[in-house]
């Protein structure tokens, strides 16, 4: 984890004001403004767009604001949209629930009739979820199922993929297909993938040796990968194939390499599902006698045999926020449109469940545009001033609390308190001061929260950068918000962001967009 060095920070800042900086002794009462201004004139900007504001949280006063109103792309930024409404049209309490269910009669061990398997849209369900809901089967004396085993996944529609949602990412874990019913392969929840790891062979020549976890036969693995004398390039590349469940593991991996791991999308996570709960009943002594079939409603004469409930909302929020996790934005999304309408979940529904929220935030939804929960559509339009409104918004809701937490922190320890956050901003004032939402696509940047000034006051801001060909434009977000924990109500001093050549050596591209290491 890399630090800080903040007294060599502001000995280059005041060595910066003396040489004549805007910022310097001419400003204006708080110097605010110019710091920031000397921030975004940073050369990584040339040619791009930001959006800016700055707010006392208390009093709404506006510090700082530049194209307050212009609309660019938030990225991950949206999902502070998706939460926020969540928590109000969903409840900090809500569960999503998976039931078993059968419409057949039960005659010593055989249950005649289909077995349903019902989702509701969980994006938390786990392998060991399902075989819970197998035992439940079996303890109840069932050994064999005489019919079909129905993936019911109508709570949500059959559109499985956001709005312009790059065809590029198909395969990656933070473009998984929607559906009511997935499965997620761990506890950071990435429903709708697998994780596939590779391992080199004991000798050059010899095959890698390839796992899929869970274990399951949904997907098929296509291996072109060699393992090549120690000391050789590794070059494995694990991608699934377009409209299929085969994967492809292709390149070398040395002998003694380490291990490549790799979290992959499926195709069609509802029969994902269904495999994984089919092979669990089998080890539970439990046979299904006919084929697996999805997108079938569970009839209203079935009786519930076995049931899973999610973690409530308010812990979900967790994983969600402070690793940026996509399918949950689109689940939640997919959830408060079937809410609000009692049709199948659809991002139209769930999005204007969103935009009648947002207006009695405070919010304009008619000043932004989303068209997804999470912010991966590069058609998501929204200005800065709109989520600072929000953010002070939510400060009054009963939720703020459990909300609140769920943000990333900078320079917070592990994943589940610095989440996004974890390596930035450390050995500043702004470490474990600062919680803000990170946001990032190619040209695309933001972070937007709250932190605390020199003095306590509390304040919010929204920053959206846009259009920049710099690699990362992270350096500049970290330095405003190091600028506001180290002002007071007069005086501010420009955080000068970190080099260009720094900023590429530590990676500032969101630790959500580097699944294996998560920074």
């Amino acid at each position: 984890m890399r630090h800080w060095i903040w007294p060599a920070v502001l000995a280059v800042a005041a060595a910066t004001l003396s040489a004549g900086s805007p910022a310097g002794a001419d400003s204006d009462r708080s110097g605010l403004p110019e710091a920031i201004d000397t921030i975004l004139g940073d050369s990584r900007m040339e040619g791009g767009v930001a959006s800016v504001v700055v707010a006392d949280a208390a009093s709404g006063d506006v510090l700082y604001q530049h194209r307050s109103s212009g609309r660019l792309m938030p990225a991950s930024n949206t999902k502070l949209l998706t939460s926020a409404a969540a928590m109000e049209l969903l409840g900090p309490g809500h569960r999503f629930t998976t039931d078993v269910l059968a419409d057949g009669r039960r005659r010593g061990r055989v249950l005649h009739g289909d077995l349903y398997l019902r989702g509701t849209g969980d994006p938390t369900t786990l392998a060991k979820d399902y075989d819970g809901l197998a035992a439940q089967i079996a303890a109840l004396g069932v050994r064999r199922v005489s019919g079909r085993l129905i993936a019911d996944d109508t709570r949500f529609d059959a559109k499985r993929v956001g709005d312009t949602w790059s065809a590029d990412d198909e395969s990656a874990y933070y473009a998984a297909q929607i559906s009511a019913l997935s499965l997620a392969p761990d506890t950071d929840y990435d429903t709708g993938t697998v994780v596939v790891e590779v391992a080199p062979g004991a000798r050059a020549g010899d095959e890698p040796r390839v796992s899929v976890t869970p274990k399951t036969d949904y997907v098929d693995i296509d291996l072109r990968a060699t393992t090549v004398a120690s000391g050789g390039a590794d070059t494995v590349a694990v991608e699934r194939q377009h409209g299929r469940n085969t994967i492809t593991v292709s390149g070398t991996v040395p002998v003694g390499g380490a291990v490549t791991k790799e979290w992959v999308t499926v195709w069609e996570p509802t029969g994902y599902a269904a495999a994984v709960f089919r092979d669990a009943l089998a080890a539970h002594g439990v046979k299904v006698s006919g084929p697996t079939r999805a997108g079938i409603a569970t009839p209203g004469r079935a009786r519930q045999l076995a049931s899973h409930d999610s973690m409530q909302l308010k812990d979900l929020m967790v994983p969600f926020m402070k690793l940026s996790n996509n399918m949950h934005a689109e689940s939640l999304t997919k959830a408060m449109g079937h809410k609000a309408t009692g049709r199948p979940g659809s991002w139209d529904d769930g999005i204007a469940a969103i935009g009648g929220y947002l207006k009695t935030a405070g919010v304009d939804p008619g000043k932004l545009r989303q068209v997804d929960g999470s912010g991966l559509s590069r058609k998501d339009n929204a200005p800065a001033d709109q989520y600072v409104k929000l953010l002070r918004s939510a400060k009054g809701e009963p939720w703020f609390a459990d909300w609140y937490a769920s943000l990333p922190v900078a320079c917070g320890p592990g994943k589940s308190v610095g989440g996004t956050l974890r390596s930035r901003m450390c050995g500043t004032p702004a470490a474990l001061n600062a919680r803000a939402k990170t946001g990032t696509l190619t040209g695309a940047s933001g972070l937007s929260g709250y932190v605390k000034d020199r003095n306590g006051r509390e304040l919010v801001f929204s920053i959206i950068l846009n259009n920049h060909l710099a690699p990362s434009v992270k350096a500049l977000e970290d330095a405003i918000v190091v600028t506001l924990a180290s002002s007071t109500e007069d005086e501010a001093v420009p955080v000068m962001p970190r080099s260009t050549r720094a900023a590429e050596r530590y990676g500032d591209v969101e630790c959500s967009w580097r699944k294996p290491a998560r920074c």
